[in-house]
């Protein structure tokens, strides 16, 4: 159903969230979330000139640069070291950046895609904070919009899943525990427990 402009809704930074993948990498594995993030700047811009002639302004333009800029806690994972590995040896990079408060009918996130190389990590250790990071992306071409599905390890990256106490193992993944579901669990339970036999 599409929003109407009385129902416009704002989105919210805290749920725009940027994944990465070294490009080589595609066949092997799941975009990665970065982690512990706390700013992220997605800036497009096309430049134009005006030459003055007598019948008027003439404008051209150019082609869209896309600057992507992310900040983070920095943080031992495989994506921050992978971040490193793009700057250095100028490897080039898939990026998604993701709203997750923009969802449409299929459940799908609304989302960027853009493929470019990272050409500045600035890294900053204050004796009384965290170490921080922050990324700069060259995006190749121009970024693509459209609707991705998260896989269940993406949304357990960002808000953890209910576990039992039992340990974890590569059979047991839930801990012998079971999500509450808030249509079908309201309202059930008993003190009694349920003999088994």
């Amino acid at each position: 159903m599409a929003i109407t402009e009385k129902e416009v809704q704002a989105l919210q930074g805290i749920n725009a969230l940027l994944y990465v993948r070294l490009l080589k990498n595609a066949g092997k594995e799941d975009g990665q979330l970065i982690p512990m993030q706390t700013s992220l700047s997605f800036d497009p811009q096309r430049d134009s000139d005006s030459t003055a002639t007598k019948s008027g302004n003439v404008t051209t333009t150019s082609s869209i640069e896309t600057e992507l800029k992310a900040e983070f806690i920095d943080n031992i994972s495989k994506i921050s070291d992978e971040l490193y590995d793009s700057l250095i040896n100028n490897e080039r990079v898939e990026v998604w950046k993701i709203n997750r408060d923009r969802i449409n009918e299929q459940g799908q996130y609304f989302a960027w895609y853009m493929r470019g190389t990272v050409t500045e990590d600035s890294n900053d250790n204050d004796a009384d904070d965290n170490s921080t990071r922050e990324v700069t992306f060259s995006i190749d071409g121009t970024p693509k919009r459209g609707w991705l599905t998260l896989p269940e390890s993406a949304k357990e990256e960002l808000d953890y899943v209910f576990r039992g106490i039992v340990k974890i193992d590569d059979s047991n993944q839930t801990g012998q525990g079971t999500a509450f579901n808030s249509e079908s669990d309201l309202g059930t339970g008993s003190n009694t427990a349920v003999s088994k036999g």
